[in-house]
C-alpha cells in the first residue's frame, strides 16, 4: 500500500505536464493559423487565403466569389498597408480576437473588434469565416460604397471681385441613340455636324464606339449661353438631348486666356510627379497660365466616405474625409481694362501691360492673339481650328512673358543716367552731320542712323524726333559699368517677381558691354538690351510717381503692403527735366506721338521701333513697334504696347491708336 502511495503523485505530474503540453501545442497551432491569415490578408493573396477556411465556411462561398468579394472591395477603396494585429484580451476558446489598419482612399481605416473563430478539422486548425471578417458590422449580402464628395475649385477674381475663372455649369449635348437611330440618322448627324460646326466623322465615332443604345452619348460640351443650343432644346423626341455639366469656366473673353490659363484631365507623368498630393486618375489639373501657377492654392481635395450599405440603407460609415476646397485668388487686373486693350489691339501680335504708378498694381497683362480659356472644357469648332493652323498657332506663345527689345523707348534709361552723373547738359545743343554717325574708323562699315536730321539737338530735340545718334554717343560718354548701373536703377536686369513666372530682361548677353559699337547701340535700345512690356510701363510709371518705381503686384493678400521698389529711379533734381522732354513727344508739333495728344490729359511717353536683324548690315530685317504713355495728372496708370511686324504697318505709329482710345476710355 505503501508503494502506491509513492506513485500516486508522479502520476499526477505526468497527467498535468501532459495536458500542458497539448494545450501549448494547440495555441500555436491557432497561432500559426492566425499569422498565416494576416500574412495572407496584408498581402492581399486571397486564393491562398481561402484554403484556410474550414469546410463548412467554403459551402458557403466559392473560391471564385470569396477572391472577387475581397478584390473588389479592397480595390474599391484603394486598401493598401493593410495591418493586423492581435488583441490580447479574455475571449472564448478557439476564438482569436484582432483589429485590422489600413490606408483608403478616404484615409486611414481602423476596425475592431474582429473574432477569428477557429476549428478544428483533419488535425488543422480552419477559420470559420463569414463577411464579418471584412468588415465587423458586415452580412451576408452587405455592400461597401464609396461616395465622392465633390470638392470646389478655388475662382480666380478681378480687382472689383469679379469672377475670372470659377467651376459652373456647362451644357452637354448628346444622344440617345435608341431614339436617334430610328428615323432621319444620317439627316440628324449631318444637321448636327453643321450646327455644331465639327464633322459628321466626328460624331458617328463617338456613336459607333457606344456598346448599349439606352446610354446617353456625349457629342459636345457647350456654353449655357452660346446661340446654337436655341436649336437643339426640346429635341428628345428625335434623340437629342441637353444635359446639366458641372466645368470649370472662364469669362467669356479671349483677352484673359494667356493670363488665366486652363485645366485639363492629369495626365499619367503628372500623376507621377505629383504622387503622395492626394490626386486621382479622374482629376482636373491646371495646364497653363493662373491655373498652373497657383494649382495649389486653388485646388480643391475631393472628400471621401466609405460605407456599408443593407437593404439600400446605410449602416455604418467605416472611413470618412471632408472635401478641402480650394483657395480664391484675387488679381489686381482691371477686367475691363485688360478687355479694352486686347479688343484695341486687334489680334495684332504683341504684348500689353499696364501698372498703377501708385501702389505697383498691375492692371493688365496681355498676349496678343490669345484663346478662349473655355475651348479646353467645351469644344473647337472646325472653322476655329482652320483659322488657329493658318495662323500657325501664334495663339499659343504667351508674349506678355516674352522678352523683346525695347527700341527708342529705353531713351529714358540713357538719358536719366546722363543726367544723373553730369554728362548730359539737357539744354546744351550737340552737333550732329547728316543721318548716319560712327565714333571712327575701328567701326569699318557700321554707322548708327537716325530718321530725322536737325545738325544740333539737345535733349528735348533729341527724344521728341527720337535721335538715335544723340543716344548711342551718351551711351558711349557714361561707359559701360555707369550704364548698366543706370539700367539697375530702373530694375532692367533684375527679375520681376508679381506672383507669375516672367522672362527675366537684360542689359546684354551675360550683362557685358565691352564693345563701343554694343554700347552705343544700347544707348538707343537696340544691341543686346531685353525686356517685357511690363518692365517698361514700370520704368515710365516712376514719371507720375516722383520719379519712384513701386513694387509691382499681381496678386491681392489681406496683409498686402505697397511698398517702392526702386527708390528715385528718376532722380528728383531732374524729373521735371525729363517731363518736359517726354511730354514733348506728345504735346508739341513733331513729336513721333502728337497723334496721342488727349484733351484736358497730360501724359508723358515714347515711341520705339526695334529693329530685327539677323546681324548689323542686315537690310531685310522685321520691326517691332512701341509706345509707351503714363499719366502725369492723376498718376493712375502707366500703359505700355509692343505689336510685333510693324514694318509695313507703319512702325511704331500702329500703337498710337491703341493707346489713345485705351486712355480715353480709361480716364475720361
Amino acid at each position: 500500500m505503501k508503494k502506491n502511495h509513492l506513485l500516486n503523485p508522479l502520476f499526477m505530474m505526468i497527467i498535468v505536464c501532459f495536458l500542458v503540453i497539448s494545450g501549448c501545442s494547440k495555441e500555436n497551432k491557432q497561432d500559426e493559423t492566425f499569422d498565416q491569415f494576416s500574412n495572407l490578408l496584408s498581402n492581399q493573396t486571397y486564393d491562398l487565403l481561402y484554403d484556410l477556411l474550414s469546410n463548412e465556411s467554403k459551402r458557403t462561398i466559392t473560391k471564385e466569389e470569396f477572391v472577387t468579394r475581397y478584390t473588389n472591395i479592397h480595390s474599391g477603396i484603394e486598401a493598401v498597408d493593410i495591418n493586423i494585429k492581435r488583441v490580447d484580451k479574455e475571449s472564448d476558446e478557439n476564438v482569436i480576437p484582432f483589429s485590422i489598419e489600413m490606408d483608403t482612399v478616404a484615409g486611414k481605416l481602423s476596425s475592431s473588434p474582429y473574432q477569428l473563430h477557429l476549428v478544428k478539422e483533419d488535425n488543422e486548425w480552419k477559420i470559420q469565416w463569414d463577411e464579418s471578417l471584412i468588415f465587423p458590422a458586415m452580412k451576408k449580402g452587405d455592400r461597401v460604397k464609396v461616395n465622392t464628395m465633390k470638392a470646389t475649385r478655388g475662382r480666380i477674381l478681378a480687382r472689383n471681385g469679379y469672377p475670372l475663372a470659377k467651376d459652373g455649369e456647362i451644357k452637354t449635348v448628346g444622344i440617345n441613340p435608341e431614339v436617334f437611330d430610328k428615323n432621319n440618322r444620317k439627316e440628324k448627324i449631318q444637321e448636327l455636324a453643321a450646327l455644331l460646326d465639327i464633322s459628321e466623322e466626328t460624331i458617328m465615332k463617338k456613336l459607333d464606339r457606344n456598346t448599349n443604345p439606352i446610354y446617353f452619348v456625349p457629342i459636345v460640351d457647350m456654353l449655357p449661353d452660346d446661340e446654337k443650343l436655341k436649336k437643339l432644346e426640346d429635341r428628345g423626341a428625335e434623340g437629342i438631348f441637353v444635359n446639366d455639366k458641372l466645368s470649370r469656366v472662364y469669362i467669356n473673353h479671349k483677352a484673359f486666356g494667356r493670363l488665366l490659363g486652363y485645366v485639363g484631365n492629369i495626365t499619367a507623368e503628372e500623376m507621377e510627379e505629383n504622387k503622395e498630393k492626394g490626386y486621382s486618375t479622374t482629376s482636373l489639373i491646371g495646364k497653363a497660365g493662373l491655373e498652373q501657377v497657383y494649382e495649389e492654392t486653388l485646388r480643391g481635395i475631393d472628400g471621401v466616405e466609405i460605407y456599408i450599405v443593407r437593404d439600400n440603407e446605410k449602416i455604418e460609415t467605416l472611413a470618412k474625409k471632408e472635401p478641402q476646397h480650394g483657395q480664391d485668388i484675387k488679381l489686381t487686373i482691371d477686367s475691363n481694362l485688360q478687355s479694352i486693350i486686347y479688343d484695341e489691339m486687334n489680334g495684332e501680335k504683341g504684348s500689353a501691360a499696364a501698372v498703377h504708378p501708385k501702389t505697383g498694381e498691375v492692371l493688365a497683362l496681355v498676349s496678343s492673339p490669345s484663346y478662349n480659356s473655355n475651348r479646353y472644357t467645351t469644344y473647337v469648332t472646325k472653322e476655329e481650328q482652320q483659322r488657329r493652323e493658318k495662323s500657325k498657332f501664334t495663339d499659343e506663345v504667351n508674349r506678355f512673358s516674352k522678352l523683346y527689345s525695347p527700341g527708342s523707348v529705353f531713351k529714358l534709361v540713357t538719358a536719366t543716367a546722363g543726367l544723373e552723373k553730369g554728362i548730359l547738359d539737357p539744354e546744351k545743343q550737340i552737333s550732329i552731320n547728316g543721318r548716319s554717325w560712327q565714333k571712327d574708323r575701328s567701326w569699318g562699315n557700321y554707322r548708327i542712323t537716325r530718321v530725322n536730321n536737325q545738325s544740333s539737338v539737345n535733349l528735348i530735340d533729341a527724344v521728341k524726333y527720337s535721335d538715335n545718334i544723340y543716344f548711342a554717343m551718351t551711351a558711349l560718354d557714361l561707359g559701360k559699368e555707369e550704364f548698366i548701373a543706370g539700367a539697375k536703377k530702373f530694375g532692367i536686369g533684375e527679375p520681376l517677381e508679381i506672383g507669375y513666372p516672367l522672362g527675366d530682361s537684360q542689359i546684354s548677353n551675360g550683362e557685358r558691354l565691352d564693345r563701343d559699337i554694343l554700347l552705343a547701340d544700347s544707348g538707343y535700345g537696340q544691341g543686346e538690351v531685353m525686356v517685357t512690356s511690363l518692365n517698361m510701363a514700370l520704368a515710365y510709371s516712376a514719371f507720375s510717381n516722383d520719379g519712384n518705381i513701386m513694387a509691382p503686384s499681381l496678386i491681392q493678400s489681406d496683409n498686402q503692403k505697397i511698398t517702392v521698389w526702386k527708390e528715385e529711379a528718376i532722380p528728383s533734381e531732374h524729373l521735371s527735366t525729363l517731363q518736359r522732354a517726354f511730354t514733348a513727344v506728345i504735346n508739341e508739333e513733331g513729336g513721333t506721338a502728337s497723334a496721342v495728344k488727349i484733351s484736358g490729359v497730360t501724359l508723358a511717353g515714347k515711341t520705339g521701333t526695334a529693329e530685327i536683324k539677323a546681324s548689323q548690315v542686315d537690310e531685310n530685317g522685321t520691326e517691332n513697334g512701341w509706345f509707351i504713355a503714363t499719366d502725369l495728372d492723376s498718376g493712375r496708370i502707366s500703359l505700355a504696347v509692343v505689336l510685333e511686324d510693324v514694318k509695313e504697318k507703319g512702325g511704331s505709329h500702329a500703337t498710337l491708336p491703341i493707346i489713345r482710345n485705351t486712355l480715353l476710355s480709361y480716364l475720361q
